[in-house]
């Protein structure tokens, strides 16, 4: 629709009407305006899947694989499929806007997000995210380009000011977000930080360069509640004040335009907008047909999702796994039976169905070999949210839990059974002063049980009607993610006998400013360590082969918590020396989102990188092991062999502030210009055959400001088809400005048969050899000569030659 057109609708509406369509009128929804045939849209978290717009464990979803694993993919036709099923799930649950993708970076591994961002490298992260921007909006839902900017580390992260210089802003943390407007992105948030003192909601950032240079012309929406005051955001250029129906905008923003403290031409840019993106997802003036989206290879495509994000760093002749000379598999580790499929906090969803490791491993030996597990011992985590498998409704009888809401004398104003105890959005009846989560719970070990109960203000837990936890917990937070989706679990243990049905009742006052949700989980008691480990060496020792699955805790690493270590702790190291020990065929497999300490990496058979996968986690990491599927990741992040050797480690603003000093400097570009080597670089990974780079076809010079091609010709010497990643760096030895020791300029994914040639061709574009000049405010491409590169990773160059710049780019954007 034209501007004119949008402008003649604008026209109807009157100040009031205007301001209501700038903030949200619930927590998902955008008002809508009859006057103009404006329907409200609806917003989703979507990252790893489309929730919708409730908590709702009855409304499950598809689970994606996490954002790092879909990094390590580096396949952009898979993040357009994804994309694709992320749209088509939208479209079932009602959903306009995906908030999706996240393109902050992995500045460091402690990064509480890093399992929601791609990768350390801005052009892997700019094009994997436009891949995915594509393909929901194919579909005619809107994508949004999170989290602008510099939005990296959780700690302190709703006023954390974040400093930089112009160029390291410009080229590192910007261009990803350059890439997304480029590829069409209907909206742009605003994070909760600051930079260079500014909050992002009132950043002139959004105006330049987002909507000028870039010619941005969606929405830039705030993060959930990132709008503190009415007169900054609005007197800057963001559009749209998320949720609603109470912000400073819809309270103050009328009176701003009366007093003129805010233009009422302003207020018509941000409503142009806004009404250019209802246009866009069919909810103004009609709802346009959406196209039919085939769901029925949603789990396909999921599963070769797992497989493609799966990196293989280490392989002494282990993998694939041969069925047909297994008789016995030991799978060893409680993430076999129990692994961590999504990150913790905003972002999450409830998938239909998880295939675990132990799952997918049966089911591919079913009638071929036995399985044996041991799960090691105990991960003492915090207890897991009561659920269907362990609990009945004391009503019903039904698998699940009963949820209540009580008056202030304790009558029932309403119940329900639901089918977990993490209930984030309990409906709350008028006059609800307590909600309350009962079970019975039938326990399958005797001992010590762990209880927790998570939510604020007071809150009581009762076994069979002897109290056993009575507390008040001020709130003393105000992170929307603490507060409604992740509230603290207050513990407490108590002896239960196996077998013997127990009745659990936990009760939280609602009190305001606390939220509504009530968390009520169980642990059983911990496994002799001495024993489990007795056990599993055991079980090791007898099979032919062994797979040992570890991985990172709940809530190590999570939206408003970033990690003080990269341990995996709870004895898991001193297992898997144990059971590789125990057989030479031991195949480990990591479960987390990002980099962990790994000090037994070489004492394994084989090593697989498995991120957290998602739904299809054990069907796709067994199509791995055993061969019916090659393990297609390349590492989208520096791996470091320990947290001492990581050379940005800073996440804990000093005095309200967080100092990017490393500059350009981060991942791979770090260890390069300290000299050191890291435990896997950015980009390594194995794949089931073996290649050899046979030739290199690329130009000695070029003009400044055109893209060029490098041909790069390898052959497959192995005894199977198998994917190679070919990656292009770029140096620029006696540069006049500051530069990384190299840096990734461009990427191809070739396949080929055995004993067969192929030729991968890897377009770099302009922006790889121009670098911002701060003191002219415009891009540069410094002439002379560059060393152009190709290779397997960020430390392994196969090829290299001279690549010559002449004449002088002209200044502006590409």
């Amino acid at each position: 629709m034209r501007d004119d057109m949008l402008d003649r609708l604008i026209a109807k509406l009157n100040l009031a009407q205007k301001v209501c369509l700038l903030t949200g009128s619930t927590t998902w929804r955008t008002a809508g305006e009859e006057t103009i045939g404006l329907r409200p849209m609806v917003f989703s978290d979507g990252p790893a899947g489309v929730r919708g717009e409730a908590w709702d464990e009855r409304r499950t979803s598809a689970l994606l694989p996490s954002a790092s694993a879909l990094g390590a993919s580096w396949d952009e036709q898979l993040l357009r499929d994804l994309g694709g099923l992320l749209a088509s799930e939208a479209i079932r649950k009602g959903v306009d806007v995906v908030l999706a993708p996240n393109l902050n970076l992995h500045r460091t591994p402690l990064g509480g997000r890093h399992f929601e961002c791609y990768s350390e490298d801005p052009e892997l992260t700019a094009r994997t995210g436009a891949a995915l921007i594509r393909g929901i909006q194919d579909q005619g839902i809107a994508a949004t380009a999170k989290r602008f900017v510099a939005n990296d580390s959780e700690t302190d992260r709703l006023h954390a000011d974040v400093r930089m210089d112009d160029r390291t802003l410009r080229e590192v943390y910007l261009a990803p977000f350059e890439a997304a407007v480029h590829a069409g992105v209907w909206l742009v948030m605003a994070g909760y930080n600051s930079v260079d003192g500014t909050t992002m909601t009132a950043h002139p950032l959004l105006a330049e360069p987002l909507k000028g240079e870039w010619n941005f012309d969606g929405v830039a929406v705030s993060d959930w509640a990132a709008v503190r005051t009415a007169e900054g955001p609005a007197r800057a250029a963001l559009d749209l004040a998320m949720p609603g129906p109470n912000s400073p905008w819809a309270q103050h923003l009328v009176q701003a335009v009366d007093d003129g403290l805010v233009a009422e031409t302003a207020i018509d840019d941000k409503v142009r907008c806004v009404l250019r993106l209802a246009e866009r997802v069919g909810a103004l003036q009609g709802r346009r047909r959406r196209p039919a989206v085939r769901t029925n290879a949603t789990r396909q495509l999921l599963r070769r999702a797992v497989a493609a994000g799966t990196v293989l760093v280490r392989n002494e002749g282990v993998l694939p796994l041969d069925v047909g000379a297994l008789s016995t598999v030991a799978v060893i580790g409680e993430h076999a039976a129990s692994p961590r499929v999504q990150g913790d906090g905003s972002a999450g969803v409830f998938p239909f169905a998880v295939v675990t490791p132990l799952d997918g491993i049966r089911a591919q030996l079913r009638g071929r070999g036995r399985v044996v597990y041991a799960p090691g011992p105990s991960l003492v985590m915090q207890p897991s949210p009561l659920d269907t498998d362990r609990c009945t409704d004391p009503r019903s009888h039904e698998p699940g839990v009963l949820l209540r809401c009580l008056d202030a004398e304790g009558r029932e104003l309403s119940a329900v059974r639901r089918l977990s105890g993490r209930q984030l959005e309990p409906d709350l009846p008028s006059g609800a002063h307590t909600v309350e989560i009962s079970a019975l719970l039938r326990p399958r070990t005797t001992g010590m049980w762990t209880f927790g109960i998570g939510g604020f203000g007071r809150v009581t837990l009762g076994v069979d009607g002897n109290p056993v936890l009575d507390d008040t917990y001020p709130c003393e937070t105000d992170d929307p993610a603490i507060v409604h989706v992740t509230p603290p679990l207050h513990t407490v243990r108590t002896h239960l006998v196996k077998g013997r049905t127990v009745h659990l009742v936990a009760r939280r006052e609602l009190l305001p400013g606390t939220g509504r949700a009530i968390v009520v989980a169980a642990a059983p008691p911990e496994r002799d360590p001495s024993a489990a480990l007795a056990e599993a060496v055991a079980a090791a020792r007898d099979a032919d082969a062994v797979i040992v699955v570890v991985g990172t805790a709940e809530h190590s690493g999570r939206e408003g918590d970033d990690r003080r270590d990269l341990a995996l702790g709870y004895r898991q190291d001193e297992l898997v020396r144990a059971v590789a020990a125990a057989n030479p065929r031991t195949v480990a497999v990591v479960n987390s989102g990002g980099p962990v300490e790994l000090p037994w990496r070489d004492g394994v058979g084989a090593l697989l990188l498995t991120w957290f996968p998602g739904q299809e986690a054990g069907a796709g990491l067994a199509d791995v092991l055993f061969g019916r599927s090659e393990p297609g990741g390349r590492l989208p992040t520096t791996w470091a062999a320990s947290l001492v050797d990581a050379p940005v480690t800073q996440t804990r603003p000093v005095d309200g502030r967080l100092d990017y000093t490393e500059g350009l400097h981060i991942g791979y570009r770090a260890w390069l210009r300290e000299e050191r080597r890291p435990a896997y670089w950015f980009g390594h990974g194995l794949g089931y055959t073996t290649w050899e780079y046979e030739h290199v076809d690329a130009p000695a010079q070029i003009e400044a400001g055109a893209p060029f091609t490098v041909r790069v010709t390898l052959r497959n010497t192995g005894k199977r088809s198998g994917r190679e990643v070919v990656q292009v760096y770029l140096a620029r030895p006696g540069s006049g400005v500051e530069r990384p020791a190299r840096w990734l300029a461009g990427y191809a994914a070739v396949r080929a048969d055995p004993d067969h040639s192929v030729t991968a061709e890897v377009v770099v574009a302009p922006r790889a050899l121009r670098h911002w000049s701060s003191e002219e405010g415009a891009w540069s491409t410094e002439p002379g000569e560059f060393r152009l590169m190709a290779g397997r990773s960020a430390g392994a160059m196969e090829w290299q030659a001279p690549l010559r710049v002449s004449a002088a780019e002209e200044h502006g954007a590409e």
